[in-house]
Protein backbone atom coordinates (compact mmCIF):
# COMPACT_ATOMS: atom_id res chain seq x y z
CA UNK A 1 0.00 0.00 0.00
CA UNK A 2 1.16 3.16 -1.08
CA UNK A 3 -0.47 6.72 -0.07
CA UNK A 4 1.69 8.77 -2.53
CA UNK A 5 0.81 9.84 -5.93
CA UNK A 6 2.80 8.84 -8.88
CA UNK A 7 3.02 9.46 -12.73
CA UNK A 8 1.67 6.48 -13.44
CA UNK A 9 -0.97 5.70 -11.35
CA UNK A 10 -1.41 1.85 -11.97
CA UNK A 11 2.11 1.16 -11.14
CA UNK A 12 4.53 1.95 -7.92
CA UNK A 13 7.91 3.18 -8.73
CA UNK A 14 11.16 1.59 -7.97
CA UNK A 15 11.40 2.50 -3.72
CA UNK A 16 15.81 3.94 -3.34
CA UNK A 17 16.93 3.53 -0.52
CA UNK A 18 20.51 5.87 -0.91
CA UNK A 19 22.99 6.99 -3.77
CA UNK A 20 26.41 7.30 -4.29
CA UNK A 21 28.07 9.27 -7.78
CA UNK A 22 26.63 8.17 -10.87
CA UNK A 23 24.58 5.36 -8.84
CA UNK A 24 21.25 4.80 -7.38
CA UNK A 25 20.53 2.28 -5.11
CA UNK A 26 17.05 0.75 -4.47
CA UNK A 27 15.46 -1.27 -1.09
CA UNK A 28 16.54 -4.55 -2.06
CA UNK A 29 20.42 -3.14 -2.81
CA UNK A 30 20.60 -3.18 -6.47
CA UNK A 31 22.57 -0.94 -7.63
CA UNK A 32 21.21 1.20 -10.86
CA UNK A 33 23.60 2.81 -13.27
CA UNK A 34 22.40 7.12 -13.71
CA UNK A 35 23.26 7.39 -17.06
CA UNK A 36 20.63 11.08 -17.33
CA UNK A 37 20.83 12.50 -13.74
CA UNK A 38 17.61 11.79 -13.43
CA UNK A 39 16.14 14.22 -15.86
CA UNK A 40 19.57 16.25 -16.32
CA UNK A 41 19.23 16.67 -12.64
CA UNK A 42 21.97 15.04 -10.57
CA UNK A 43 24.75 16.93 -12.11
CA UNK A 44 27.05 16.22 -9.25
CA UNK A 45 25.84 12.73 -8.12
CA UNK A 46 24.61 11.44 -4.81
CA UNK A 47 26.06 11.86 -1.69
CA UNK A 48 28.85 14.62 -2.57
CA UNK A 49 31.22 14.75 0.57
CA UNK A 50 31.56 18.62 0.22
CA UNK A 51 27.37 18.72 -0.35
CA UNK A 52 26.71 16.72 2.48
CA UNK A 53 28.97 18.69 4.34
CA UNK A 54 26.88 21.37 3.63
CA UNK A 55 23.99 20.13 4.12
CA UNK A 56 24.86 19.86 7.63
CA UNK A 57 26.63 23.01 8.41
CA UNK A 58 24.11 24.79 7.36
CA UNK A 59 20.99 23.11 8.48
CA UNK A 60 21.57 24.97 11.89
CA UNK A 61 21.33 28.30 10.59
CA UNK A 62 18.13 30.29 8.79
CA UNK A 63 15.82 28.09 7.69
CA UNK A 64 13.47 30.72 5.93
CA UNK A 65 13.08 33.89 5.66
CA UNK A 66 10.25 36.26 4.31
CA UNK A 67 11.58 37.56 0.75
CA UNK A 68 9.48 40.38 1.14
CA UNK A 69 11.14 42.14 4.37
CA UNK A 70 14.39 39.98 4.62
CA UNK A 71 17.46 38.89 2.83
CA UNK A 72 20.47 36.90 3.27
CA UNK A 73 23.85 36.28 2.97
CA UNK A 74 23.46 32.95 0.79
CA UNK A 75 21.18 34.50 -1.24
CA UNK A 76 23.37 37.61 -1.82
CA UNK A 77 26.25 35.06 -2.55
CA UNK A 78 24.73 32.80 -5.34
CA UNK A 79 23.60 35.64 -6.76
CA UNK A 80 27.11 37.42 -7.18
CA UNK A 81 28.22 34.48 -8.36
CA UNK A 82 25.65 34.10 -10.77
CA UNK A 83 25.66 37.61 -12.11
CA UNK A 84 29.23 37.54 -12.12
CA UNK A 85 29.37 34.59 -14.44
CA UNK A 86 26.18 35.71 -17.09
CA UNK A 87 28.83 37.56 -19.15
CA UNK A 88 26.07 41.19 -18.56
CA UNK A 89 23.15 40.36 -16.93
CA UNK A 90 21.89 42.32 -14.23
CA UNK A 91 19.88 40.65 -11.39
CA UNK A 92 18.41 37.56 -9.92
CA UNK A 93 15.71 36.19 -7.96
CA UNK A 94 15.50 32.51 -6.80
CA UNK A 95 12.52 30.33 -6.53
CA UNK A 96 11.55 26.74 -6.34
CA UNK A 97 11.65 25.12 -9.85
CA UNK A 98 11.89 25.78 -13.39
CA UNK A 99 8.05 26.11 -14.27
CA UNK A 100 7.86 29.33 -11.58
CA UNK A 101 11.21 30.49 -13.43
CA UNK A 102 9.38 30.13 -16.50
CA UNK A 103 6.15 31.63 -15.19
CA UNK A 104 7.66 34.71 -13.46
CA UNK A 105 10.45 34.78 -16.26
CA UNK A 106 6.51 35.97 -18.71
CA UNK A 107 5.63 38.07 -15.79
CA UNK A 108 8.53 40.15 -15.25
CA UNK A 109 8.23 41.01 -19.60
CA UNK A 110 5.03 41.79 -19.32
CA UNK A 111 5.16 44.00 -16.57
CA UNK A 112 8.59 45.64 -17.92
CA UNK A 113 6.59 46.56 -21.27
CA UNK A 114 3.34 48.12 -19.00
CA UNK A 115 6.21 50.23 -17.57
CA UNK A 116 7.01 51.41 -20.43
CA UNK A 117 3.62 52.33 -21.81
CA UNK A 118 3.01 49.27 -24.24
CA UNK A 119 0.24 47.46 -22.14
CA UNK A 120 -0.86 45.52 -25.56
CA UNK A 121 2.33 43.69 -25.40
CA UNK A 122 0.45 40.36 -24.25
CA UNK A 123 1.86 38.21 -27.00
CA UNK A 124 4.35 35.51 -26.42
CA UNK A 125 6.38 33.51 -28.89
CA UNK A 126 7.33 30.16 -28.55
CA UNK A 127 8.66 26.88 -31.20
CA UNK A 128 6.86 23.86 -32.00
CA UNK A 129 8.09 21.01 -30.24
CA UNK A 130 8.96 22.73 -27.34
CA UNK A 131 8.42 22.51 -23.28
CA UNK A 132 8.61 25.38 -20.81
CA UNK A 133 7.21 23.73 -18.13
CA UNK A 134 4.00 22.00 -16.28
CA UNK A 135 2.09 24.89 -14.49
CA UNK A 136 -0.61 26.83 -17.27
CA UNK A 137 1.22 29.65 -18.55
CA UNK A 138 4.34 27.67 -18.73
CA UNK A 139 2.82 24.53 -20.26
CA UNK A 140 0.29 27.41 -22.64
CA UNK A 141 3.98 28.28 -24.37
CA UNK A 142 4.56 24.50 -25.04
CA UNK A 143 4.53 23.57 -28.29
CA UNK A 144 4.32 19.99 -27.66
CA UNK A 145 0.98 18.38 -28.49
CA UNK A 146 1.59 15.25 -25.93
CA UNK A 147 2.72 17.78 -23.09
CA UNK A 148 -0.32 19.87 -23.95
CA UNK A 149 -2.56 17.02 -24.04
CA UNK A 150 -5.94 17.16 -22.38
CA UNK A 151 -5.22 20.62 -20.94
CA UNK A 152 -5.03 22.24 -24.13
CA UNK A 153 -8.68 24.16 -23.80
CA UNK A 154 -7.40 25.57 -20.41
CA UNK A 155 -4.35 27.01 -22.13
CA UNK A 156 -3.90 30.81 -23.28
CA UNK A 157 -4.37 31.71 -26.73
CA UNK A 158 -1.65 34.78 -26.53
CA UNK A 159 0.66 32.06 -27.32
CA UNK A 160 2.03 31.68 -30.97
CA UNK A 161 4.26 29.36 -32.70
CA UNK A 162 7.25 29.11 -35.02
CA UNK A 163 9.41 26.46 -36.20
CA UNK A 164 12.38 24.87 -34.03
CA UNK A 165 16.12 24.95 -35.02
CA UNK A 166 16.49 20.97 -35.40
CA UNK A 167 19.13 20.82 -38.31
CA UNK A 168 18.28 17.33 -38.45
CA UNK A 169 14.39 17.52 -39.22
CA UNK A 170 13.85 21.18 -40.53
CA UNK A 171 17.53 22.06 -42.17
CA UNK A 172 16.52 21.44 -46.15
CA UNK A 173 19.08 19.24 -48.07
CA UNK A 174 20.34 22.13 -50.42
CA UNK A 175 20.60 24.50 -47.28
CA UNK A 176 23.67 25.84 -45.49
CA UNK A 177 23.53 26.46 -41.73
CA UNK A 178 23.78 30.40 -42.55
CA UNK A 179 20.51 30.25 -45.29
CA UNK A 180 18.93 27.61 -42.92
CA UNK A 181 19.33 30.53 -39.74
CA UNK A 182 18.33 33.28 -41.94
CA UNK A 183 15.04 31.20 -42.85
CA UNK A 184 14.12 30.78 -39.57
CA UNK A 185 14.82 34.55 -38.71
CA UNK A 186 12.32 35.44 -41.68
CA UNK A 187 9.38 33.16 -39.93
CA UNK A 188 9.82 34.75 -36.43
CA UNK A 189 10.25 38.49 -37.77
CA UNK A 190 6.85 36.94 -40.74
CA UNK A 191 4.99 36.10 -37.24
CA UNK A 192 5.83 39.53 -35.32
CA UNK A 193 4.48 41.39 -38.15
CA UNK A 194 1.58 39.70 -38.28
CA UNK A 195 0.75 39.80 -34.25
CA UNK A 196 1.59 43.56 -34.77
CA UNK A 197 5.16 44.23 -32.72
CA UNK A 198 3.38 46.53 -30.76
CA UNK A 199 1.11 43.30 -29.51
CA UNK A 200 4.44 41.22 -29.19
CA UNK A 201 6.14 41.15 -25.35
CA UNK A 202 8.64 38.30 -26.11
CA UNK A 203 10.30 35.31 -28.09
CA UNK A 204 11.34 32.38 -25.93
CA UNK A 205 13.06 29.36 -27.10
CA UNK A 206 15.41 25.99 -25.16
CA UNK A 207 18.73 26.78 -26.30
CA UNK A 208 19.58 23.38 -26.70
CA UNK A 209 15.90 21.15 -26.80
CA UNK A 210 15.89 18.31 -24.01
CA UNK A 211 13.19 16.34 -23.11
CA UNK A 212 10.45 16.61 -26.10
CA UNK A 213 13.07 16.46 -28.73
CA UNK A 214 16.31 14.68 -27.40
CA UNK A 215 19.46 17.03 -26.79
CA UNK A 216 19.09 19.44 -30.26
CA UNK A 217 21.49 21.42 -30.00
CA UNK A 218 20.85 25.39 -31.81
CA UNK A 219 22.98 25.73 -35.81
CA UNK A 220 25.51 28.36 -35.50
CA UNK A 221 24.21 31.76 -35.37
CA UNK A 222 20.80 30.93 -34.65
CA UNK A 223 21.03 32.65 -31.21
CA UNK A 224 22.18 35.60 -32.21
CA UNK A 225 20.24 35.68 -35.21
CA UNK A 226 16.81 36.16 -33.31
CA UNK A 227 18.23 38.02 -31.08
CA UNK A 228 18.73 40.62 -33.48
CA UNK A 229 15.20 39.67 -34.98
CA UNK A 230 13.70 40.45 -31.16
CA UNK A 231 15.74 43.87 -31.00
CA UNK A 232 14.00 45.32 -34.23
CA UNK A 233 10.37 45.31 -33.22
CA UNK A 234 11.02 46.16 -29.05
CA UNK A 235 10.82 42.21 -28.52
CA UNK A 236 12.03 40.56 -24.84
CA UNK A 237 14.24 37.36 -25.27
CA UNK A 238 13.88 34.79 -23.21
CA UNK A 239 15.97 31.66 -22.89
CA UNK A 240 14.49 28.61 -21.24
CA UNK A 241 18.00 27.82 -19.93
CA UNK A 242 16.32 25.20 -17.04
CA UNK A 243 17.37 21.80 -18.76
CA UNK A 244 20.25 23.22 -20.84
CA UNK A 245 22.01 25.43 -18.18
CA UNK A 246 24.45 25.36 -15.40
CA UNK A 247 26.98 23.78 -16.91
CA UNK A 248 24.80 21.09 -18.82
CA UNK A 249 26.09 22.19 -22.53
CA UNK A 250 29.51 22.84 -21.48
CA UNK A 251 28.93 26.14 -19.87
CA UNK A 252 27.82 27.39 -17.10
CA UNK A 253 24.75 29.28 -19.12
CA UNK A 254 24.27 27.91 -22.95
CA UNK A 255 24.46 31.83 -24.22
CA UNK A 256 28.11 32.31 -23.22
CA UNK A 257 28.84 30.11 -26.67
CA UNK A 258 26.92 31.75 -28.89
CA UNK A 259 27.88 35.75 -28.90
CA UNK A 260 24.33 36.93 -27.47
CA UNK A 261 22.83 38.42 -23.94
CA UNK A 262 19.43 37.44 -24.06
CA UNK A 263 16.98 39.70 -21.75
CA UNK A 264 16.01 36.81 -19.66
CA UNK A 265 17.71 33.79 -18.61
CA UNK A 266 15.42 30.75 -16.84
CA UNK A 267 17.61 28.24 -14.89
CA UNK A 268 16.75 25.36 -13.01
CA UNK A 269 17.80 21.70 -12.26
CA UNK A 270 21.16 21.62 -12.06
CA UNK A 271 20.96 24.96 -10.05
CA UNK A 272 21.74 22.64 -6.65
CA UNK A 273 22.25 19.38 -8.53
CA UNK A 274 19.07 18.19 -7.25
CA UNK A 275 20.30 18.73 -3.41
CA UNK A 276 17.62 21.22 -2.78
CA UNK A 277 14.87 22.15 -5.06
CA UNK A 278 15.66 25.86 -6.41
CA UNK A 279 15.84 27.62 -9.59
CA UNK A 280 16.02 31.02 -11.00
CA UNK A 281 15.62 34.03 -13.32
CA UNK A 282 18.40 36.19 -14.20
CA UNK A 283 17.55 39.72 -15.96
CA UNK A 284 19.17 42.78 -17.07
CA UNK A 285 20.21 45.92 -15.54
CA UNK A 286 17.77 47.23 -18.40
CA UNK A 287 14.47 45.64 -17.16
CA UNK A 288 15.18 46.13 -13.84
CA UNK A 289 15.90 49.65 -13.62
CA UNK A 290 12.59 50.36 -15.58
CA UNK A 291 10.44 48.53 -12.93
CA UNK A 292 12.32 50.33 -10.42
CA UNK A 293 11.91 54.09 -12.15
CA UNK A 294 7.85 52.56 -12.44
CA UNK A 295 5.99 50.74 -10.18
CA UNK A 296 9.09 50.42 -7.86
CA UNK A 297 7.46 47.06 -7.18
CA UNK A 298 7.89 43.27 -8.61
CA UNK A 299 4.29 41.99 -9.04
CA UNK A 300 5.15 38.93 -8.18
CA UNK A 301 4.98 37.07 -4.49
CA UNK A 302 5.96 33.36 -3.62
CA UNK A 303 6.50 31.81 -0.59
CA UNK A 304 10.12 30.02 -1.08
CA UNK A 305 11.44 33.41 -2.91
CA UNK A 306 15.62 33.83 -2.26
CA UNK A 307 15.32 30.48 0.22
CA UNK A 308 18.15 30.93 2.18
CA UNK A 309 19.10 27.35 2.44
CA UNK A 310 18.31 26.02 -0.63
CA UNK A 311 20.53 29.31 -2.03
CA UNK A 312 23.46 27.92 0.49
CA UNK A 313 23.19 24.32 -1.12
CA UNK A 314 22.93 25.75 -4.81
CA UNK A 315 26.38 27.22 -4.02
CA UNK A 316 28.39 25.08 -2.33
CA UNK A 317 27.11 23.31 -5.66
CA UNK A 318 28.31 25.87 -7.81
CA UNK A 319 31.14 26.35 -6.03
CA UNK A 320 32.73 22.98 -6.53
CA UNK A 321 31.77 22.47 -9.83
CA UNK A 322 34.04 25.77 -10.67
CA UNK A 323 36.91 24.40 -8.14
CA UNK A 324 36.79 20.89 -9.74
CA UNK A 325 36.52 22.35 -13.42
CA UNK A 326 33.96 20.05 -13.52
CA UNK A 327 32.23 21.78 -16.65
CA UNK A 328 35.70 20.63 -18.21
CA UNK A 329 35.58 16.95 -17.74
CA UNK A 330 31.51 17.39 -18.71
CA UNK A 331 32.71 18.44 -22.14
CA UNK A 332 35.31 16.02 -22.45
CA UNK A 333 33.36 13.23 -21.22
CA UNK A 334 30.50 14.50 -23.48
CA UNK A 335 32.73 13.99 -26.72
CA UNK A 336 33.84 10.69 -25.21
CA UNK A 337 29.83 9.56 -24.76
CA UNK A 338 29.17 10.88 -28.73
CA UNK A 339 32.30 9.48 -30.48
CA UNK A 340 31.51 5.79 -28.27
CA UNK A 341 28.08 6.11 -29.41
CA UNK A 342 28.49 6.66 -32.94
CA UNK A 343 31.07 3.90 -32.94
CA UNK A 344 29.02 1.66 -31.76
CA UNK A 345 25.97 2.48 -33.42
CA UNK A 346 26.62 3.11 -37.16
CA UNK A 347 25.35 -0.18 -38.48
CA UNK A 348 22.11 -0.36 -36.55
CA UNK A 349 19.32 0.39 -39.57
CA UNK A 350 17.15 2.14 -36.66
CA UNK A 351 19.59 4.67 -35.59
CA UNK A 352 18.74 7.77 -37.02
CA UNK A 353 21.01 10.86 -35.29
CA UNK A 354 23.44 11.04 -32.46
CA UNK A 355 24.04 14.35 -31.27
CA UNK A 356 23.81 17.11 -28.61
CA UNK A 357 26.28 19.51 -27.09
CA UNK A 358 28.66 19.23 -23.90
CA UNK A 359 27.30 16.24 -21.22
CA UNK A 360 23.87 16.50 -23.02
CA UNK A 361 23.33 14.20 -25.97
CA UNK A 362 20.40 12.36 -27.62
CA UNK A 363 19.67 9.49 -30.16
CA UNK A 364 16.86 9.49 -32.37
CA UNK A 365 15.21 6.33 -33.49
CA UNK A 366 13.69 6.13 -37.17
CA UNK A 367 12.22 3.40 -39.36
CA UNK A 368 14.45 4.82 -42.14
CA UNK A 369 17.53 6.31 -42.29
CA UNK A 370 17.14 8.14 -45.75
CA UNK A 371 13.83 9.42 -45.61
CA UNK A 372 14.04 9.64 -41.82
CA UNK A 373 10.75 8.31 -41.42
CA UNK A 374 9.94 7.50 -37.45
CA UNK A 375 9.32 4.36 -35.98
CA UNK A 376 5.19 4.01 -35.72
CA UNK A 377 5.63 2.22 -32.44
CA UNK A 378 7.47 4.99 -31.13
CA UNK A 379 6.32 4.97 -27.46
CA UNK A 380 5.98 1.66 -27.33
CA UNK A 381 9.64 1.59 -28.71
CA UNK A 382 10.99 3.46 -26.24
CA UNK A 383 8.80 2.55 -23.05
CA UNK A 384 9.58 -0.91 -23.62
CA UNK A 385 13.78 0.33 -23.72
CA UNK A 386 13.53 2.11 -20.66
CA UNK A 387 12.03 -1.27 -19.07
CA UNK A 388 14.14 -3.57 -20.17
CA UNK A 389 17.09 -1.34 -18.91
CA UNK A 390 15.29 -0.72 -15.68
CA UNK A 391 15.76 -4.75 -15.50
CA UNK A 392 19.60 -4.90 -15.84
CA UNK A 393 20.02 -1.90 -13.99
CA UNK A 394 20.63 1.01 -16.13
CA UNK A 395 18.13 3.88 -16.01
CA UNK A 396 18.07 5.76 -19.41
CA UNK A 397 15.56 8.86 -20.40
CA UNK A 398 13.04 8.31 -23.20
CA UNK A 399 10.85 10.58 -25.19
CA UNK A 400 8.22 9.99 -27.58
CA UNK A 401 6.72 12.42 -30.28
CA UNK A 402 10.32 13.67 -31.38
CA UNK A 403 9.11 14.61 -34.82
CA UNK A 404 6.01 15.80 -34.62
CA UNK A 405 4.81 15.76 -31.42
CA UNK A 406 3.01 11.90 -31.90
CA UNK A 407 5.57 10.41 -34.15
CA UNK A 408 9.45 9.74 -33.36
CA UNK A 409 10.94 8.77 -30.66
CA UNK A 410 14.60 9.45 -28.69
CA UNK A 411 16.95 8.46 -25.84
CA UNK A 412 18.12 11.71 -23.71
CA UNK A 413 21.63 11.29 -21.86
CA UNK A 414 22.58 13.70 -19.16
CA UNK A 415 24.90 12.05 -16.56
CA UNK A 416 26.36 13.82 -13.60
CA UNK A 417 29.58 16.02 -14.19
CA UNK A 418 31.62 13.58 -12.24
CA UNK A 419 31.37 10.80 -14.17
CA UNK A 420 34.43 8.86 -15.09
CA UNK A 421 35.63 7.80 -18.39
CA UNK A 422 35.41 3.96 -17.28
CA UNK A 423 31.56 5.01 -16.41
CA UNK A 424 30.93 6.46 -19.53
CA UNK A 425 32.59 3.03 -21.14
CA UNK A 426 29.65 1.17 -19.07
CA UNK A 427 26.91 3.75 -19.63
CA UNK A 428 27.51 3.39 -23.62
CA UNK A 429 28.03 -0.75 -23.45
CA UNK A 430 25.02 -1.14 -21.31
CA UNK A 431 22.81 0.88 -23.69
CA UNK A 432 24.22 -0.03 -26.86
CA UNK A 433 23.68 -3.84 -25.93
CA UNK A 434 20.22 -2.80 -25.01
CA UNK A 435 19.52 -1.26 -28.74
CA UNK A 436 21.07 -4.05 -30.72
CA UNK A 437 18.80 -6.61 -28.17
CA UNK A 438 15.72 -4.37 -30.03
CA UNK A 439 17.37 -4.53 -33.47
CA UNK A 440 16.37 -8.02 -33.18
CA UNK A 441 12.98 -7.18 -33.28
CA UNK A 442 13.13 -3.98 -35.50
CA UNK A 443 10.69 -5.04 -38.42
CA UNK A 444 8.17 -5.27 -35.65
CA UNK A 445 8.99 -1.11 -34.28
CA UNK A 446 8.95 -0.18 -37.90
CA UNK A 447 5.35 -1.50 -38.47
Amino acid sequence: MSYTINKDLNNRPIKLHSGKGVWLHDEFGNKILDACGGVAVSSLGHCHPDITQALSANAGMLSWAHAGSFTSNAAEQLGEFLIKRSNGLGKVQFLSGGSEAIEVSMKVAYQFHCENGQPNRRCFISRRQSYHGSTFAALSLSGNPGRRSVFSPLLSFNNHFVSACNAYRGKLDNETDEDYVNRLAIELDNKIMELGPENVAAFIFEPVVGSTCGAVPAVKGYMKSMKDVCERHGVLLILDDVMSGMGRTGSLYSHLDHGMLPDIVAVGKGLAAGYQPISAYLITDQIHDTLARGSGILGNGQTHVNHPYACQIALAVQQVIERDQLLENARQRGKQMRQLFAESLADIEYVGDIRGQGFFLGIEFVANKETKQPLLRSAEFVRTLKQEALSKNLLLYPGSGTADGTLGNHLLFAPPFITSSEEVEEMVGRTVELIRQMDTNFKKWSK
